[in-house]
């Protein structure tokens, strides 16, 4: 396109691929966000206490480098949907039908939010993601498992996020 004629292009910044305008994944997340209600670390906690499925997408490097959620299953998100679908030949044993409560976590809060939109898609209707993802998990003081210790980590703030005082 030449300078010229994206100029006067109202097209330019609204690009489309054979259909509707394409949009900004800032506002895709919005958009996801705005169609269920999410948890905070301490209600995913309570969630979980009351039955919920805690379920970890992150990778392998994520895990091993910041530690686990202790209980929370691990199904990389890219193998998500085969495993919660109640009616996949597929799904983890865990999963008892469309009615389970379901949270969704990543390492902050983002990919998730976007893997619970396709849970419900599926009819998960209870399937909600971690505001903040295990990082706020981890902030909220709440229990994790082999975590690594990160350069420039807070002796502190470490010590709280693994059940210690200040």
């Amino acid at each position: 396109m030449t300078d010229e004629l994206a100029a006067r292009s109202p097209t330019v910044n609204a690009p489309t691929v054979n259909g509707p305008a394409l949009i900004r994944v800032d506002e895709l997340l919005e958009r996801a966000r705005a169609g269920y209600q999410r948890a905070e670390a301490r209600e995913a906690a309570r969630l979980a206490v009351s039955g919920a499925l805690l379920v970890d997408i992150r990778p392998p490097a994520q895990r091993a480098e910041f530690g686990e959620i202790p209980g929370a299953l691990i199904i990389e998100r890219n193998v998500l949907e085969w495993r919660l679908d109640p009616t996949s030949p597929y799904r983890h044993p865990a999963v008892t039908g469309p009615d389970q409560s379901i949270v969704i976590f990543c390492q902050a809060g983002y990919a998730s939010s976007l893997a619970a939109v396709s849970l419900q898609q599926l009819g998960l209707s209870h399937a909600t993601d971690l505001v903040g993802g295990f990082e706020a998990w981890e902030q909220s003081g709440l229990p994790v498992t082999n975590s690594q210790p990160r350069p420039g980590a807070d002796a502190a703030a470490t010590a709280a996020a693994q059940g210690g005082g200040p």
